[in-house]
């Protein structure tokens, strides 16, 4: 069953309101929680990450980058001035059916120089837009708050000047066939130092990043003590609805048993047997709630064998394909209930006919998915627990994507960044977020 790609996306689970994320819309096809290798998102909903070449450009890609640069440069002026025009007039109202227009089609033209810039530097070039809301009012105030728009204004005063005066050398020395061996050579530097600016000032700084990745772990924080202090209280509750009252009704019998032992040892032993009858059911609830904390499998198995225990256990069948090493214990419990509850809602919403499962490791990522051929339509926004997903794989810096157009298939995939266990110590796990 070959997972679906449409309606794709992603966002880093624990930060739903971090600047250039966002749940996606199921109505376009699917709906996410995150991922940093989900398909590119659109305007507001996830970066459109800026694809690379496999290292920097060679004078002939960048000759075409610098046509195509002093091609735009006529846009980019009447962009420039238009803009800048219509955000005067707003205080009139004039300008704000303009800027519905003109906002957007300078995020375009700025993507697509950070796509040449990514290209010609052979690095990512990051989109930084903070995540668009509904609605086209409510999109243009966050566009027009939103501090990329404004460095998107900066970049064009580039463009026009410094960036325009490169292109144009670029393509006046590729023209003139004398200076050829100019051009073979000096080209590439010169509009690397040309995509160098257009990255410094489209995305965000170094400094940027670390607020972000501060506000990512704070909120991530949060996330992880809510859910530890939910799942305290579940535990609590299981324990006070199950194995406490049964225990406390075994204790009663045995009390009426000890009564009743001389003058009616019949009842006595009745009431023994039923004390004896509720202990044993007390113990398998006890076992439950050990499985809810960290199932023994785990321990004993590995997280191979536990993720084909829960297999076995489903109705339709499973297709599973895992072959991991033994990891730090707390990631294999997060996976493994990652694992449970992707199959419990194929269970119970999907009616789906067959699931495929899949876990695999690189040495440096645990990466997993569950796709089913049922009925789709999952949303992250409804329910809590593909947010419990997200919030578990939180806790390790993983990410997590969801692909469920209507009619399906449904494909939920993560990312976990873990090293083997016997290259790590379980304490410790790399970041796999932008420093």
């Amino acid at each position: 069953m070959a997972p679906g790609t449409r309606g794709e996306g992603c966002l880093h689970a624990p930060v739903p309101g971090r600047r250039g994320q966002g749940w996606c819309d199921p109505r376009s096809g699917g709906a996410c929680t995150t991922a940093p290798t989900a398909a590119d998102g659109q305007d507001g909903d996830v970066p459109a990450t800026a694809s690379t070449a496999p290292g920097p450009a060679g004078p002939f890609r960048v000759t075409g980058y610098a046509v195509a640069q002093v091609l735009l440069f006529p846009l980019a002026i009447v962009l420039f001035v238009l803009t800048v025009v219509s955000a005067v007039l707003v205080v009139a109202w004039i300008g704000i059916p303009l800027l519905l227009v003109l906002l957007p089609v300078l995020r375009w033209i700025a993507d697509l120089h950070r796509r040449m810039a990514a290209r010609t530097l052979g690095s990512p070039v990051p989109a930084p837009y903070a995540p668009l809301p509904e609605g086209a009012l409510a999109a243009l105030r966050v566009r027009a708050t939103d501090t990329a728009t404004w460095r998107d204004l900066l970049w064009l005063l580039w463009a026009m000047t410094g960036g325009f005066v490169l292109a144009v050398v670029v393509v006046v020395v590729f023209l003139a066939v004398v200076t050829f061996p100019v051009w073979f050579f000096g080209s590439p530097p010169v509009m690397r130092i040309r995509a160098a600016v257009d990255r410094a000032i489209l995305t965000v700084g170094r400094t940027d990043r670390l607020e972000e990745r501060v506000h990512a772990l704070a909120e991530s924080r949060a996330d992880v003590v809510d859910h530890s202090a939910a799942e305290l209280r579940r535990i609590e509750r299981d324990l006070h609805d199950g194995p406490q009252a049964r225990l406390a009704a075994a204790a009663l019998s045995l009390g009426l048993a000890e009564d009743l032992f001389e003058t009616d040892p019949v009842t006595a032993r009745r009431l023994i047997g039923e004390a004896r009858a509720t202990t044993s059911t007390a113990l398998v609830e006890l076992r439950d709630v050990v499985r809810g904390i960290h199932p023994p499998v785990l321990a004993d198995r590995g997280l191979n064998g536990a993720v084909r225990a829960l297999a076995i256990d489903m109705a339709m069948p499973v297709e599973v394909e895992s072959a991991v090493p033994r990891l730090p214990a707390p990631v294999e419990s997060a996976v493994y209930f990652v694992v449970a509850e992707c199959l419990a809602n194929v269970g119970k919403h999907a009616a789906a006919d067959s699931v495929h499962l899949s876990l695999h490791h690189d040495g440096r990522v645990l990466a997993g998915s569950v796709a089913d051929d049922g009925r789709g339509g999952a949303d992250p926004r409804r329910g809590s627990g593909l947010q419990g997903i997200a919030t578990r794989l939180a806790a390790f810096d993983g990410t997590m994507a969801v692909s469920s157009p209507p009619g399906g298939p449904t494909v939920v995939r993560w990312e976990v960044p873990c090293p083997p266990l016997a290259s790590s110590s379980p304490r410790t796990m790399p970041s796999s977020a932008p420093a």
